[in-house]
């Protein structure tokens, strides 16, 4: 005869339950084993579990023989037990009238509740993890208005590396902007940084790959590093760094949630560095526009409307600014007993500051002209003057004559700039090159006159290199060859013939070509 289940209550079936709760199983794995023992006591042909979701009961867990369905909408029309529990249901498939003891029946009614409770927990998590993603983006947003309405470049590095320290709850930050081929350092939060960083140093790589850097020297000291790349479809505009996240317990290691969430907002970053950049572009550029217009207006209006009378001579001025408006400048001047000065001078760079020096040249040469003679006292002073008032890499190149027309004599003065051109009528060609060193180079430079007499039918060309230095679209020089020969063919024209023959050759020569210095021309000649 075989023998009768064990009670449901007795020491083994306890010794059963402890041994599961020894093995560690998960309230799931609880469950089931609980149905299990039940089961194989003999009381229960099967058992199941059910957590209420919508408008049914769906099946968490079935041990045992008989039919469970996956999901109850009404366990009344089942040929079941029936137990509600908190949140769920327990459904038995009894063997015999008895379903089991109390005893039983309440331990599986208190392990379905603590699972049912679990998965109640779960959801809650999850709803918890779905409100805070919301709050998360909703703050992304905030963050995302907040740096995109800030254009100016410093501040904008500043907001953006609070706002994401605050966003990861991190003790220090730092944000890097790409310069070359280096991260340099912008702003730092909580201590300092690397100042300078290779864009292809192991460290950066290893902290873009999510590897351990093992070197915390973009943040000596810090724990915990997360860094991601900002950058746009076009370009890598720095990197973004936090470390030692806040926790309960100091400070603790960030989450792949933190990397995604700074990986969002470095996007963000990005493309407000990215308008920033264009905007400081476009305020440079405006900038500059607003500068070449003023240098051409100083320009223009230091240059002589007309030429100074001269018995037995001719003397005609002509320049044209470049783009970008260069620094050449010519000037005539009346001085005592007829004479007359004439002076071309080219300063080095453009804009503005060179638009500016040739202005302080105009000023101290009428000053000068009025007490010294043309020669080596007056370019000296000149020099010293040059020296005293501009910066350390400015120069001027200066060519200055003054024609006396009772003996027919020119005096000058080439302060390292190009030879003047003395186109003698019978054919011959000199090169005057006396002088001395540019203006502003040396303070306590000299300098050396020379003095020639001009016969009837002579022309003096004096230049700037701009002419010679005209470029044609496979970058040929127009060179002082062509304006010699130039020279020759048309020099004994009317001068302002002459002018506008050079003009013409140098157009021609350049065939729309931008050039990037000005052009100008001095022509004397004595006429027979």
């Amino acid at each position: 005869m075989a023998q009768s289940p064990a009670p449901v209550g007795n020491q083994d079936i306890w010794a059963d339950l402890l041994g599961l709760a020894d093995r560690q199983a998960g309230e799931q794995a609880l469950l089931r084993g609980l149905l299990g023992v039940l089961c194989k006591s003999g009381e229960l042909k099967g058992a199941a579990v059910y957590t209420e979701g919508g408008d049914c009961f769906r099946q968490e867990v079935a041990v045992g023989a008989g039919e469970f369905p996956v999901e109850v909408r009404d366990f009344r029309d089942l040929d079941l037990e029936h137990r509600e529990i908190p949140g769920g249901l327990l459904l038995l498939n009894p063997s015999g009238p008895e379903a089991g003891s109390p005893e039983s029946l309440s331990l599986v009614a208190l392990a379905a509740a603590l699972q049912t409770a679990n998965l109640s927990k779960r959801l809650k998590q999850q709803k918890f993890e779905v409100n805070y993603r919301g709050v998360e983006l909703e703050a992304l947003y905030d963050v995302g208005l907040a740096i995109a309405s800030t254009l100016n470049l410093e501040e904008l590095g500043e907001e953006i590396l609070l706002r994401a320290v605050s966003l990861l709850d991190a003790r220090r930050g730092a944000l890097y902007l790409t310069k070359g081929s280096s991260f340099v350092l912008e702003r730092t939060f909580g201590g300092d940084a690397s100042t300078e960083i290779a864009l292809e140093d192991p460290v950066v790589t290893a902290l873009l790959e999510e590897r351990p850097p093992g070197d915390q020297a973009l943040l000596p000291g810090a724990s915990h590093l997360l860094a991601v790349p900002v950058e746009t479809d076009s370009a890598r505009r720095g990197l973004l760094v936090v470390a030692d996240k806040e926790s309960r317990h100091g400070v603790g290691p960030f989450e792949a949630a933190d990397r995604r969430t700074l990986a969002m907002f470095a996007n963000q970053a990005a493309i407000a560095l990215e308008n920033a950049y264009l905007h400081r572009q476009a305020l440079e550029k405006e900038r500059l526009e607003r500068e070449v217009e003023l240098a051409a207006q100083i320009q223009r209006r230091l240059l002589p409307t007309g030429s100074p009378h001269l018995e037995g001579f001719e003397l005609v001025g002509w320049s044209r600014p470049a783009r970008h408006v260069g620094g050449d400048y010519y000037d005539f001047l009346s001085l005592a007993e007829d004479r007359v000065g004439a002076v071309l001078a080219d300063v080095s760079g453009k804009g503005l500051p060179a638009a500016l020096m040739v202005s302080t040249i105009h000023s101290a040469l009428r000053l000068l002209f009025d007490h010294f003679r043309v020669g080596a006292e007056l370019i000296a002073r000149l020099n010293h003057h040059i020296s005293d008032s501009s910066a350390p890499n400015k120069f001027i190149t200066l060519f200055a004559a003054e024609i006396d027309p009772r003996r027919g004599e020119v005096s000058y003065v080439n302060a390292g700039h190009n030879p003047a051109l003395l186109m003698r009528a019978g054919g011959e060609v000199e090169e005057l090159e006396t002088g001395g060193f540019p203006l502003g180079l040396f303070a306590e430079s000299s300098y050396t006159g020379g003095t020639l007499a001009m016969a009837p039918g002579d022309l003096l060309c004096i230049y700037s290199d701009g002419i010679t230095e005209c470029e044609a679209p496979d970058e040929t020089e127009f060179g002082a060859e062509r304006l010699v020969e130039l020279l020759e063919l048309v020099g004994d024209q009317p001068l302002p013939d002459v002018v506008q023959a050079v003009d013409d050759a140098v157009t021609e020569f350049a065939a729309g070509q931008n050039q990037g210095d000005d052009q100008t021309l001095v022509l004397l000649r004595r006429t027979p």
